[in-house]
């Protein structure tokens, strides 16, 4: 016994449609929060601040994945390795306090960004660097990227804050994560361990000691970086 299928012509039409929907959202995660000129959807914060909802998302899926390791974990586990939650609280309240006081300087450099005279990218490494040693790489990426958003390149990527060429932005993102090493306070992990290593009586550098070994091993990788990625 045979069975045959017919679709109407509409049926047909409205399941490519879904289907080009689809293929086309796998390829484009963010397409179904953006809006008709390509804004992605969000929560307005502060002013000129939004918080999209692709980040909304991203942030419940991490609390989620915590609340349930710490729920099902067996707490003598935790016993064993000595964990607490100070050394957690005290990167929060520091990169908390981080991120609220940024805005004057993001608002500030939206301005004035073309005034910095950075206009290439080993100088944008360079600088990103320079700051992201003593903040966390996301908002000194933010901060220049602002910066060369402002700086009316037409060549490159399309973003949020203008168009940037891509050793531009490439420069920006390497200066951010690379030199987030130099200090503790430079990326929030070197905190977190340095407070872990206080509180189980591990002796560590001081902020200074910890400077000094990271320009004796680190800066001349960025100098070879320099030379061989941003000349």
């Amino acid at each position: 016994m045979s069975y045959s299928i017919h679709i109407t012509a509409t049926a047909e039409r409205d399941i490519l449609r879904a289907a080009d929907y689809i293929e086309f959202t796998l390829k484009n995660p963010t397409a179904a929060f953006q809006d008709a000129a390509g804004n992605v959807r969000g929560i307005r914060v502060f002013r000129e601040v939004t918080l999209g909802f692709p980040s909304i998302i991203e942030v419940a899926i991490i609390l989620l994945a915590a609340l349930l390791s710490f729920k099902t974990t067996d707490s003598q586990i935790r016993t064993s390795n000595h964990f607490t939650w100070g050394a957690i609280k005290e990167v929060a309240v520091l990169f908390i306090g981080i991120f609220i006081t940024m805005q004057p300087a993001l608002m500030l450099l939206k301005s004035t960004g073309p005034e910095l005279g950075l206009s290439k990218p080993l100088e944008m490494f360079w600088a990103t660097g320079a700051l992201s040693s003593f903040l966390d790489n996301t908002p000194t990426y933010l901060v220049f990227l602002t910066t060369a958003g402002t700086l009316g390149f037409t060549q490159g990527i399309a973003t949020t804050v203008g168009t940037i060429p891509v050793k531009m932005l490439t420069a920006i993102s390497c200066g951010a994560v690379f030199m987030g090493a130099n200090t503790y306070i430079g990326n929030a992990p070197n905190f977190m361990v340095k407070s872990i290593s206080d509180e189980n009586g591990v002796r560590m550098p001081s902020f200074f000691g910890y400077l000094l070994w990271s320009i004796v091993s680190l800066v001349p990788v960025f100098i070879i970086d320099t030379l061989v990625f941003f000349l």
